[in-house]
């Protein structure tokens, strides 16, 4: 089975996305980081389930309600690793440049 890792630039998102959240909704922030761990233990049978983001970058949608969550990773076949790279809101305008 595929090994996942995370970046640190994903896990301070996923801290990011939380904080913001936790000043409004604090139960939906506590439900945040869960929600994005059990989506992304997908990957592990089937890592190559995200749309495709470039020549290496995958894109694996992560809902909730209306909208939801893209975690941007890069599988290594050889290596049998998906590393997440970086974690948005899908209402944010994109990933940082650092993280393409």
């Amino acid at each position: 089975m595929t090994r996942i890792a995370y970046s640190s630039d994903a896990r301070a998102d996923v801290v990011r996305l939380v904080d913001f959240l936790a000043e409004t909704e604090p139960e939906t922030a506590r439900a945040t980081a869960d929600l994005i761990s059990e989506a992304v233990q997908i990957l592990p049978r089937h890592p190559e389930i995200g749309r495709r983001v470039g020549k290496e970058l995958c894109e694996l949608v992560i809902s909730r309600g209306r909208s939801g969550y893209l975690a941007l990773y890069h599988f290594d076949v050889r290596a049998d690793e998906a590393l997440i790279l970086a974690i948005r809101h899908q209402r944010e305008s994109g990933y940082h440049q650092e993280d393409l």
